[in-house]
């Protein structure tokens, strides 16, 4: 059986190309999964029950303090905005997460598209490499004395089926992670939302506590970014 290693030799220069798509897109997978498993998400339901609990006891300094805390995640930054604006009411909040969430989604959704880009891209490489491999093959033929035609076509074929491979290979890796990183883009900003929604509704539960008369924190400190 032939290995992946023989098959990098009988690929040629290209395979270098292909390695280095390769490379590019192993580093991008592994960027976005760290950001999106552990930078930006945190345990969102306990995290809001506990801003909950702290606001419905109008220790509104404790919960800013507490979203503070988490810095670089993602719903601690929306729902901070919305408690430093709560005390100039239910527009001013509403106006501050989505500026907030403007300013998130951006970093949540950053190189969504680009592995299906190389995935094109690994493709063409791979195609280019295979029709390369064949006019080596032919052009070596027709030059070629007649007890090494077969070995010279062998190698040609070799040539272009190895890129083929490759090409493919990485292509296929490529929209998998695709998929999976659309998933995980998908799962972080209907947290967002979610998240956006619930703080909203804490809020209001709380100026319906108070007639109104508590709406926020007395002198909340400057935006966590």
């Amino acid at each position: 059986m032939t290995s992946v290693a023989q098959l990098f030799r009988d690929g040629g220069s290209l395979m270098w190309v292909n390695l280095a798509v390769l490379m590019f897109a192993l580093a991008t997978v592994s960027e976005r999964t760290f950001v999106l498993f552990f930078r930006l998400r945190i345990n969102e339901r306990a995290f809001l029950a506990a801003v909950e609990k702290l606001v419905m006891a109008g220790n509104f300094d404790r919960a800013i303090k507490l979203c503070s805390s988490h810095e670089g995640a993602a719903v601690p930054r929306v729902v901070r905005s919305a408690l430093v604006s709560a005390r100039m009411g239910a527009a001013a909040v509403t106006s501050s997460i989505d500026e907030t969430m403007s300013e998130v989604q951006p970093q949540v959704t950053k190189r969504a598209g680009i592995l299906w880009g190389i995935a094109n891209l690994a493709t063409l490489i791979g195609l280019v490499g295979t029709v390369y491999g064949l006019i080596q093959a032919f052009a070596a033929v027709g030059m070629a004395a007649p007890d090494q035609k077969s070995q010279l076509l062998t190698e040609g074929i070799a040539h272009a089926m190895a890129n083929t491979f490759f090409g493919l290979a990485i292509a296929v890796t490529c929209v998998f992670f695709h998929m999976t990183m659309s998933i995980l883009v998908r799962n972080v900003l209907d947290g967002l939302e979610h998240s956006a929604i619930r703080i909203e509704n804490i809020l209001a539960k709380r100026r319906l506590a108070t007639g109104g008369r508590e709406t926020g924190a007395a002198a909340p400190g400057p935006a966590t970014t």
